[in-house]
């Protein structure tokens, strides 16, 4: 006989990824990392990753991959992106940033905001602008400062070599994201929203969260305090199972 057991007063796993939820620090230790590079941080997987995809103007996607010393776990977080620029809105604007990292939507340059600056004016890429705010919340950038990549254009291509250095230059940089699980199963992270380590603010996700785009459809904690993650009340079916017929034979 062989049983491998424990006191019933033990908590025991069946083996699985530890998942969490709430706002929790991180810091970026890889960004599209092949077979190789994911084994140096933990992640073990038996096949080459793959960052090209076929979802209508997204062809491809950007994996930054999120560490947690607090609680010793290792995430990712997925940027779908595109080697087109945006298209065209139904009411004739472009979305459009700058060399400080601004995104508006405009006909033409001459018609943003005023507080939108002119200095290195050009389209955008589908993704951009979430790559963008997480750019800024990881590098600490003040609100006037820059935020432009020198191989934008490779960058959207699938070549991610600026980012891989960033990975470098920011080695000790923290940001604070927002996990939750999907399908009881499937660590997720919020793209719509990022904060910097200092000022602590929840209330910018909580704003974001409730933007009419600002859905996360995964399960979270509402206090968004850094947690394991516990499963939601399951509902039970009202109906009551069917009365086991006498002639049953396993009955």
């Amino acid at each position: 006989m062989a049983i491998s057991s424990n006191s019933s007063e033990v908590e025991v796993s069946g083996g699985g990824i530890p998942l969490f939820t709430g706002i929790a620090p991180v810091k970026i230790v890889a960004v599209n990392p092949n077979l190789g590079e994911l084994a140096s941080i933990g992640v073990n997987m038996k096949t080459e990753p793959n960052y090209s995809v076929d979802m209508g103007d997204k062809t491809g996607k950007l994996a930054f991959w999120l560490h947690n010393d607090e609680h010793n776990f290792t995430t990712r977080l997925e940027i779908l992106t595109g080697n087109k620029h945006r298209k065209e809105s139904q009411t004739g604007k472009f979305q459009i940033t700058n060399n400080f990292g601004q995104v508006t939507w405009a006909k033409e340059p001459s018609t943003a905001p005023d507080w939108f600056k002119s200095e290195g004016v050009r389209r955008t890429y589908p993704g951009e602008e979430i790559l963008i705010d997480f750019v800024k919340a990881w590098a600490n950038i003040p609100n006037d400062g820059e935020c432009a990549f020198d191989t934008i254009d490779d960058i959207f291509q699938g070549k991610v070599e600026e980012l891989k250095k960033l990975v470098t230059s920011l080695a000790d940089n923290k940001l604070r994201v927002m996990l939750g699980v999907k399908d009881g199963k499937y660590q997720q992270v919020y793209n719509k929203c990022f904060g910097r380590l200092k000022p602590k603010r929840d209330d910018i996700f909580v704003r974001r969260l409730n933007d009419e785009y600002g859905t996360f459809n995964a399960e979270y904690n509402t206090d968004l305090q850094l947690q394991r993650y516990t499963p939601g009340v399951v509902t039970p079916n009202e109906e009551a199972p069917a009365a086991v017929e006498a002639d049953d034979p396993w009955s």
